[in-house]
């Protein structure tokens, strides 16, 4: 009798212990994917201190591309948080570490020499398999092309990666994010040679296109980071930070297109 009674305490336990229901029949309408953007980056160091700087180190990243092979290795899983953009925003959002996916590529970066700044290209496999990933990526998540940016675009004032040699346009071809249309921008720069806009204007366009930058109505020195960053991405034959005709029919146009 005494072992009856004990089993059906315990039995009566357990069914406490997992008596929690939910309700999953009433699902919201008012939400989306955690992860919305892809931010790329170049490491700065070769295959093996990137692999033990972003496994051991304070930064991570969830994907890294080697070099020669370039094999792709995910570092962390996507449904969770890596730490690899740090203090940054883009298109009003911050700190997009908790709603991106950071990808690094095995890139010198940029060596200083006497004759001045020398970037170092991507080969042709880390870019095809960039290409692959950031495919597969987008699919799943739902990301605007819009939303494939660089670390230079979410933090100007303080990185330049993935740098000028980044085949951004590339990129664009293959549906992967932004580029404006060369004849469009040719007639805009026409009249932008003879009408300039005011500083106001381009922290106006910038801020729509997705930059933080604030409204000063001054050429400071924080605009002309973004300006810089910018003009990297979409001229990298010069990115001054100073405002031409140029840079300002590439912003119109781009924005005319979202």
């Amino acid at each position: 009798m005494k072992a009856l009674f004990t089993s059906l305490l315990l039995l009566l336990l357990a069914g406490c212990s997992t008596g929690l229901r939910i309700d999953r029949d009433h699902v919201s309408a008012n939400q989306d994917n955690r992860i919305q953007f892809v931010v790329l980056h170049y490491t700065n160091a070769s295959l093996e201190r990137s692999l033990a700087l972003l496994t051991h180190g304070e930064v991570s990243s969830h994907y890294l591309i080697g070099d020669g092979p370039a094999t792709v290795y995910q570092l962390v899983d996507e449904s969770r948080r890596a730490w690899h953009a740090g203090d940054s925003q883009w298109d009003g959002r911050t700190w997009l570490n908790s709603t991106s996916i950071g990808i690094e590529i095995v890139n010198p970066g940029f060596t200083d020499t006497p004759q001045g700044r020398v970037w170092h290209p991507y080969s042709e496999a880390q870019i095809q398999s960039l290409i692959a990933l950031l495919k597969d990526i987008v699919k799943r998540n739902g990301i605007q092309p819009r939303y494939i940016v660089g670390h230079s675009d979410i933090a100007p004032l303080r990185k330049q990666d993935p740098g000028p040699l980044f085949p951004w346009k590339r990129l664009a071809d293959a549906g992967l994010g932004v580029w404006p249309n060369a004849n469009a921008v040719a007639q805009q720069q026409a009249w932008f040679a003879s009408n300039p806009p005011s500083i106001v204007w381009y922290q106006q366009q910038l801020a729509r296109f997705g930059y933080a930058v604030s409204q000063t109505g001054e050429l400071d020195e924080a605009t002309r980071h973004v300006l810089a960053a910018f003009q990297m991405r979409f001229r990298p034959q010069r990115f001054d930070g100073q405002p031409d005709a140029q840079t300002a029919a590439m912003l119109q146009v781009l924005n005319r297109m979202r």
